[in-house]
C-alpha cells in the first residue's frame, strides 16, 4: 500500500468515520518504507461521530483559551438542573469583544442554557438569551462587547435550568471554578460545557494550538498559578499570539483510553478547528508506550504523528513536534518501553516527521541518567513536572522560529 494511502487509512480507522482526504506534503522528506496502520479503538463514544460546527467561521476571531472535552462526567446522568456553572479560565490574548463555545458533545439529550455571561456581561445566541444544544453538538454565542485583557482570569457563567443528561467536562484543570445552586456554592477543578473563548482582535495574527497529554494539560503544576508550559509560552509571546491548550491528562495518540478520544480522532475538533489557528505544536505519544495496552512498535506511533502533520499541512498550517520525555522510575517503565520512546525521538529528530521540532526530552532529562527526569523538574512521580520543569519546556521553544513559521514578520524584540 502506498504510504499516503496508509496514513489516510490510519485516520479513517481511528475516527470510525469517512476516509479523510490525503494531505499534500511540502518542505520535508518522508522516510522510506511502509508503516502498518494502528488498530481502530475498541470503543468510541457515539458523540465522536456527531459533527459539530467549527468555532472559527466568520469574522476576525482569535482563540484566547480553549480546553478539550474529555468525556461524560461520572454521576451526572441528570446534569446540574437549576445550577449555575461558573468556569474560570486564563486568557492568552485580549480583545474588545468575546464569544464562547458551549459543547454537549458527550450529552445524550438536548442541553438547555437559559442565561449566560462573560465577566457578568449577558451573552446571547442568535439574539436570544437562551439556547438548546443538541446531544453531541455545540453552539457558538453571539459576540458580546466586553473588554478582555491578556494574561488574566475570565469568568464564563451559565445556568442549566433542567436535567440535561451526562455533563461534557474536562477534569483536572488546575484552575479553580465554581458550581452554584440553591444550597450554596462549591469550588471545583473541572471545566464544564465550555470549550473555547474567542476574542476579537485586529492586531493578533492567529493562534498556536498545543495538542498533548498530561504534560500539556499541566499535571503536577500549581493550581491557579497558570504554570503549564503553554502558559509559559503565552507569557513569553506577550499577547502577540493566542495560545489554545488541547492537552488531556492520560490521552493517547493511537487509541481511545479512559482519558478521552485518541489524539488522531479529536485532532480535527480540538486543534484544526480552533479560531485563528496558524500553528499546531504536537506533544503526544508517551501514553501509547507506557499505558496498557502498550504500543511496542515505534513505527506505528511515528506513522500516527506523520498523519497529524499531514492534516495540518493540508490546511496550510505549520506543525511543530515535541520529543517524548523520560519516565524511568515510574511504575510502568521498562527498558523495552524506553527503547520505543527513544526510537520515536530518533525519528522526530531527523526532521522528516514535522516541519520542525522542539527537543523536550533534552530539556528535562538528567544528564547523569538520561532516561530519568532531572530531580529539579520532577513533580515527585518521575513522569510529570513541577512548575520549574514546565517553565523549562515553555522556555525551550524558539519564539523567532515559531513566529516566522506562522507568517509573522521578524520582530526586533526577539
Amino acid at each position: 500500500m502506498p504510504r499516503r494511502q496508509g496514513y489516510a487509512l490510519l485516520i479513517a480507522l481511528l475516527a470510525g468515520t469517512a476516509v479523510l482526504a490525503a494531505a499534500t506534503v511540502f518542505g520535508t522528506t518522508l522516510l522510506s518504507g511502509r508503516h502498518q496502520a494502528p488498530p481502530p479503538p475498541a470503543e468510541t463514544h457515539a458523540a465522536a461521530r456527531n459533527p459539530v460546527a467549527p468555532a472559527n467561521t466568520g469574522g476576525n476571531w482569535i482563540a484566547t483559551w480553549t480546553t478539550a472535552p474529555v468525556g461524560p462526567e461520572p454521576n451526572t446522568d441528570n446534569g446540574f438542573p437549576g445550577s449555575t456553572i461558573r468556569n474560570v479560565v486564563h486568557t492568552s490574548v485580549g480583545g474588545d469583544a468575546a464569544r464562547i463555545t458551549l459543547s454537549n458533545l458527550f450529552g445524550t439529550v438536548p442541553l438547555r442554557v437559559d442565561r449566560a455571561t462573560v465577566n457578568t456581561r449577558p451573552v446571547t445566541f442568535d439574539g436570544a438569551a437562551s439556547v438548546t444544544i443538541a446531544a453531541g453538538g455545540q453552539v457558538v454565542s453571539d459576540p458580546v462587547v466586553v473588554p478582555v485583557a491578556p494574561d488574566s482570569d475570565l469568568e464564563v457563567g451559565f445556568r442549566t435550568p433542567r436535567p440535561g443528561g451526562p455533563v461534557t467536562y474536562h477534569p483536572n484543570s488546575h484552575q479553580t471554578s465554581y458550581l452554584a445552586d440553591s444550597r450554596g456554592t462549591w469550588s471545583t477543578t473541572s471545566w464544564r460545557y465550555l470549550t473555547a473563548v474567542d476574542v476579537r482582535n485586529e492586531s493578533v495574527p492567529g493562534t498556536i494550538v498545543t495538542l498533548g497529554d498530561s504534560l500539556t494539560a499541566g499535571s503536577g503544576s500549581t493550581t491557579d498559578a497558570n504554570t503549564r508550559w503553554p502558559d509559559v509560552l503565552a507569557d513569553r509571546l506577550g499577547g502577540r499570539y493566542g495560545i489554545a491548550n488541547a492537552g488531556i491528562a492520560g490521552n493517547r495518540l493511537l487509541i481511545q483510553g479512559p482519558s478521552g478520544q485518541a489524539g488522531l480522532v479529536r485532532y480535527e475538533r480540538d486543534a484544526l478547528s480552533v479560531a485563528g489557528v496558524r500553528t499546531v505544536i504536537v506533544a503526544i505519544g508517551i501514553n501509547d508506550i507506557q499505558q496498557a495496552p502498550q504500543e511496542t512498535d515505534a513505527g506505528r506511533i511515528v506513522a500516527g504523528l506523520r498523519a497529524l502533520a499531514d492534516q495540518a499541512r493540508a490546511r496550510g498550517l505549520t506543525v511543530v513536534g515535541a520529543t517524548l520525555t523520560p519516565f524511568e522510575g515510574y511504575r510502568t517503565w521498562t527498558p523495552e518501553r524506553n527503547a520505543v520512546r527513544l526510537a520515536v525521538n530518533e525519528q522526530i529528530r531527523t526532521g522528516t516527521v514535522f516541519d520542525t521540532y522542539v527537543d523536550f526530552d533534552e530539556v528535562v532529562r538528567d544528564p547523569a541518567a538520561p532516561n530519568r527526569v532531572l530531580a529539579a523538574y520532577d513533580s515527585g512521580d518521575r513522569v510529570h513536572f513541577n512548575d520549574a520543569g514546565y517553565r523549562a519546556l515553555g522556555e525551550r521553544i524558539d519564539l523567532l522560529s515559531l513566529e516566522q513559521a506562522a507568517g509573522t514578520p521578524e520582530s526586533d524584540e526577539l
